[in-house]
């Protein structure tokens, strides 16, 4: 039998996860407006939840197109994550920018969802360039 050396969980791989389930967390704030009411009354429609979703307006609207946004920001995070522990990256610089693009994005959601659109494209900005910072973490 051989043994084979075990990489540990790093701190970026934990943000992996929380960057995953970030969308999850916006598809709550979009649907709890509707929580508790009747559909008949306007209330949250379990049974076409997408069509729902799509005819809502204002803070649990925009709710929803950070769910989208953090799903479509959720690909690349984890590939350059990937990437980069594969290079050999030095782990303190790559947790320390996956901790950055987590804590970025947990400011592009509030601004979306607070309709501050100038500061949430720019936070959006610098959350890609975390994220390309991320990519090349191994690069030699």
């Amino acid at each position: 039998m051989t043994s084979s050396a075990v990489a540990p969980f790093t701190l970026a791989y934990w943000c992996v996860l929380v960057a995953a389930l970030l969308p999850w967390m916006c598809g709550l704030l979009a649907k709890r407006t509707g929580v508790g009411k009747r559909r008949s009354e306007g209330g949250y429609d379990n049974h076409n939840p997408r069509a729902w979703l799509a005819a809502q307006q204002g803070e649990s609207a925009r709710a929803n197109a950070a769910q989208a946004n953090s799903f479509e920001a959720l690909p690349f995070f984890i590939g350059a994550v990937v990437i980069a522990h594969q290079l050999g990256a030095p782990q303190g610089r790559l947790d320390m920018l996956a901790v950055a693009f987590v804590l970025l994005r947990l400011v592009y959601i509030a601004l979306y969802v607070g309709d501050k659109a100038t500061a949430r494209s720019l936070v959006w900005g610098l959350a890609v360039a975390v994220n390309i910072a991320i990519l090349f973490a191994g690069y030699r």
